[in-house]
Order: structure tokens, then C-alpha cells, then sequence
């Protein structure tokens, strides 16, 4: 069925998106540290599970560069082509930045 399909096609455009970024040519802000997989960036336990579970292998170009920098609250900018990441990056960062056990607003 097309309900059972989704998450194959979601994995395959994942991993086009990927290949796709490899091919492009990178501007990235001085001091900005590229992480080349999703562990070098330290997530919670349960986020990383959850990130390799929807079939995210590799984080893309824009991963690499924007998520820590997200999780550490600094104000970031980054552009990319369409379906490279860029939603996924903001809430990747968001949702490493929230306290599980602080049952108020959170900045």
C-alpha cells in the first residue's frame, strides 16, 4: 500500500538529497566545525535512535554544519538547496536542546 511505501520512498529521497549535496560546492563560516556523523555530534541516546531509525545514515552538508552550532543556541543562517535537510537540522537542534524532565517552557 502507499501507507507502507512512504518510508522507502522518504529513505531513498534521504539518501539522493545526499548524493546530490556531494556534489555541491560549500561555503562554510570560519570556525564552524563540519561533523561527519551523527555521533561526533554527541546526541541524546534516544534522538540518535530515532534519527538512524527514519533511515538518516549520514548527516548532509548542511547537517554536518548547522546542527551543533543550533544545539549550542548560537543564531545561525544557513542556506541549501531544497530537500538537503535544512527542517531536520532545526529540529534535530530543538529537539537535543530540550530538558525531558523540566515540565515548563523552555528556552
Amino acid at each position: 500500500s502507499l501507507h507502507d511505501a512512504l518510508p522507502i520512498f522518504a529513505a531513498e529521497a534521504i539518501k539522493l538529497a545526499a548524493l546530490e549535496a556531494e556534489e555541491a560546492d560549500f561555503e562554510t563560516s570560519k570556525g564552524v566545525k563540519v561533523r561527519a556523523t551523527f555521533d561526533e555530534m554527541r546526541l541524546k541516546e534516544d534522538l540518535i535512535k530515532g534519527i538512524y531509525a527514519y533511515g538518516f545514515e549520514k548527516p548532509s552538508a548542511i547537517q554536518q554544519r548547522a546542527i551543533v552550532p543550533c544545539i549550542k543556541g548560537f543564531d545561525v543562517i544557513a542556506q541549501a538547496q531544497s530537500g538537503t535537510g535544512k527542517t531536520a537540522t532545526f529540529v534535530i537542534g530543538c529537539l537535543q536542546r530540550i530538558d525531558y524532565g523540566l515540565k515548563a517552557c523552555q528556552p
